[in-house]
């Protein structure tokens, strides 16, 4: 991955970077023309059915999965301390309500959307291809590093990342369990035979 220019934001690309990816910051609207001109050699977006809205089947063929610096979906709704502490808790409910709602529907949405989107972008010609086993252990080696170099400066991180670790990790072993093994079982029994 070394030298390569990817349009990836935030934390996920503090982690390709330390594989030797380029990150670079662009704009929804530039990445592509940023694509289409050779100026970046691959993009992170949101998924399937965004990135065939826009057109990324056109100038990348290659799709790459699985989004190691994005599980799942989510969102972020932040208000001023101040601000919360002065609404009636009845408001503040109305307000963890309708985020949660929000929260739930986009993910829902985006469940729906992106199996068609996907196959769509596959039957225009996109290649599926998984990361190697060993570019996900890296990048998985890459990010556990990076949270620890952020926790020796940032108290509050650590405890944080720490505690949401323990609580990862207990969450695959348990999904590994039911909703994976359920997920890999359907996948065989409802394949062309």
């Amino acid at each position: 991955m070394k030298g390569l220019k990817s349009r990836i934001a935030g934390l996920g690309g503090s982690v390709m970077q330390k594989l030797g990816v380029v990150p670079q910051q662009i704009a929804p609207s530039d990445i592509y023309p940023a694509l289409e001109r050779g100026v970046i050699d691959g993009a992170e977006y949101i998924g399937p059915y965004d990135d065939e809205k826009l057109g990324f089947g056109r100038v990348a063929k290659f799709y790459y999965y699985p989004g190691f610096q994005e599980a799942g979906p989510n969102t972020d709704f932040m208000v001023n301390l101040k601000a919360w502490e002065a609404l009636p808790k009845a408001y503040q409910g109305m307000l963890e309500t309708a985020c949660a709602e929000a929260y739930h529907a986009t993910a829902a949405k985006y469940d729906v959307a992106n199996p068609p989107a996907l196959r769509r972008l596959v039957a225009q010609g996109t290649q599926l291809r998984p990361y190697p086993r060993e570019i996900m252990q890296a990048l998985y080696k890459a990010s556990q590093e990076l949270y620890a170099e952020i926790g020796a400066q940032n108290a509050r991180f650590k405890k944080i990342h720490e505690h949401w670790d323990r609580f990862r990790v207990e969450q695959v072993q348990w999904f590994r369990v039911a909703e994976d093994s359920l997920a890999n079982f359907q996948a065989v029994a409802t394949a062309p035979k």
